[in-house]
């Protein structure tokens, strides 16, 4: 069976526009700290980045003392406002194992300065924009294409990402709660939790997962892509059945159900029963994850994380050789 940082089809790193504005929207000023160029051996990759705001953080650009030290710069960047770049030695700076050094473009935005960034590539930096940098983007604006991450005459170029996975998860319960701790950090991912109340979310939902409390939640169903990933871990048996229901007659692009062998098969009756080929019931997945692992919820999310994550490497690769 099919939250941070995305990465493009292709391995090509990108700008994540929608959750930055999400964090923006929760807390204030926010500032962007990203990979701008590497050189020798270096943790993350141009492009790597993360979300910085006064009392927490989103994404990695690799962890350790570089990681710190971008925190802590960060953060005294807030109310100043404005940007810049630094470059760090990694082992005689910060006395990492990695032998390069790396260049942090940082940026503070709010919420107007993230709106209103454009929706296909992000050109940051001071000043007039440089010629090389405006005959990068004429050229992907002629060509269509995304161009490369990089850091051009002291602006930082970058394509923003448009998830190309929906990952609905319905039920904020103990199951629920740990499939979106795993699964809202996936790269190129896009997460909507529903539940019937909002009290059922925990107070720290990662920035980038949209929360939905209907009191009907099955009524959603309608407004989820075509070819968007389900999770169905509610707290009653009688939703279960209605929003396997409502999605057999919707289209999804995969489906799982937690419950055991005894319950899918009393599912797949009343299922067949609403009028549901074999063939369609047999889409949905039940249980989910890996039951190997074991039942612990964490143990459940990450079953369901790797298979995700296999899914995405096989139509990688069958788009590879499309």
């Amino acid at each position: 069976m099919p939250s941070g940082v995305p990465e493009a089809r292709g391995g090509l790193m990108s700008f994540d526009r929608t959750s930055l504005i999400a964090a923006c929207a929760r807390h204030g000023r926010v500032c962007r700290v990203v990979v701008a160029r590497v050189r020798g051996s270096a943790p993350r990759e141009v492009g790597a980045s993360m979300l910085v705001w006064k009392d927490g953080f989103s994404g990695t650009i690799g962890g350790g003392r570089l990681e710190h030290t971008a925190m802590r710069a960060a953060r005294a960047l807030l109310d100043a406002g404005g940007q810049r770049v630094t470059r760090h030695a990694l082992g005689p700076d910060l006395g990492q194992c990695c032998g390069g050094s790396v260049d942090l473009f940082t940026t503070v935005y709010d919420l107007a300065t993230a709106r209103a960034l454009p929706d296909d590539v992000v050109l940051s930096g001071a000043g007039d924009m440089p010629l090389s940098v405006a005959r990068i983007r004429a050229g992907c604006t002629a060509a269509g294409n995304a161009p490369q991450p990089q850091l051009v005459d002291g602006w930082m170029v970058e394509p923003v990402s448009s998830p190309a996975r929906h990952l609905w998860i319905w039920g904020a319960g103990h199951v629920g709660r740990a499939l979106v701790e795993v699964c809202a950090p996936l790269p190129d991912m896009a997460l909507t939790w529903v539940d019937t109340d909002s009290a059922r979310f925990p107070l720290d939902v990662p920035s980038q997962v949209n929360t939905i409390a209907a009191g009907q939640p099955e009524r959603l169903v309608v407004y989820a892509p075509a070819a968007a990933e389900h999770l169905i871990v509610t707290y009653c048996h009688d939703l279960d059945l209605e929003l396997c229901h409502r999605l057999l007659a919707h289209g999804f692009g995969s489906a799982g159900l937690i419950g055991s062998a005894t319950k899918w098969a009393r599912f797949r009756s009343r299922l067949g029963d609403l009028g549901h080929s074999p063939e369609a019931i047999s889409r949905i997945t039940c249980p989910i994850g890996r039951p190997g692992l074991g039942k612990h919820p964490h143990q459940i999310a990450v079953g369901v994380a790797a298979e995700m994550l296999e899914a995405g490497s096989c139509l990688a690769e069958l788009e590879g050789t499309g």
